[in-house]
């Protein structure tokens, strides 16, 4: 078994997690204007991506970028990895590779404290993937216990690299936005990714 096989009643029981599925978790996060080279990018290549169609083309000329900006906008002092082979539990099927993942450390070399994982909506189907962005999740909770580096919140997302749905993870609670954030928003996108980073706002009360 690995993160892709996990649908969100199978990550629910085999995690004991309950889920809050109701409220705007993000809505006062205030947006962050897109740099140029963003926002030349996806004026240049959303068509191109959605015209294709493919999850590879939506990776590379959308998601990768939009990632890319956070890195950038966070003064490279977060890792970014893409498509890395994150085992952390095969027992119970914490493994195989994660599309993405935010780490809250300058380290690119190897993955160290992840804090968000980003996973691509196979055929565009965002509700399809919340179980395996959750299994990746507590996968990450546990990798940073493990290594007594804890973090209270986990955070993920969910995207088919126009669409996002955005993920918190605080103990065994699973807080899953209600609203979904589109390409045309993506001043919200990118203020609500670089929202776990922000210093004075990690680790702060449960809404």
């Amino acid at each position: 078994m690995a993160y892709s096989d996990f649908t969100l009643a199978k990550v629910k029981s085999a995690f004991g997690l309950t889920t809050q599925e109701s409220g705007s978790l993000f809505a006062s996060i205030p947006a962050v204007p897109p740099s140029p080279a963003l926002s030349q990018t996806l004026t240049e290549f959303t068509t191109l991506a959605t015209s294709i169609g493919t999850e590879k083309a939506r990776s590379e000329f959308l998601i990768a970028p939009i990632l890319a900006e956070v890195r950038r906008q966070m003064h490279y002092r977060i890792a970014l990895f893409s498509g890395v082979e994150f085992n952390v539990d095969a027992a119970r099927g914490l493994q195989g590779f994660c599309d993405f993942i935010l780490s809250a450390s300058r380290e690119q070399l190897y993955i160290e404290a992840p804090v968000m994982t980003v996973v691509e909506a196979k055929r565009e189907d965002i509700i399809g993937g919340l179980g395996q962005c959750i299994a990746t999740m507590v996968a990450a909770q546990i990798f940073n216990a493990e290594r007594e580096q804890p973090i209270p919140r986990i955070y993920g997302a969910v995207t088919s690299g126009t669409n996002w749905r955005f993920l918190m993870l605080e103990g065994t609670t699973v807080w899953i936005d209600s609203l979904e954030y589109y390409i045309s928003q993506i001043g919200q996108i990118l203020g609500i990714l670089m929202q776990p980073f922000q210093p004075d706002l990690v680790g702060s009360a449960t809404p």
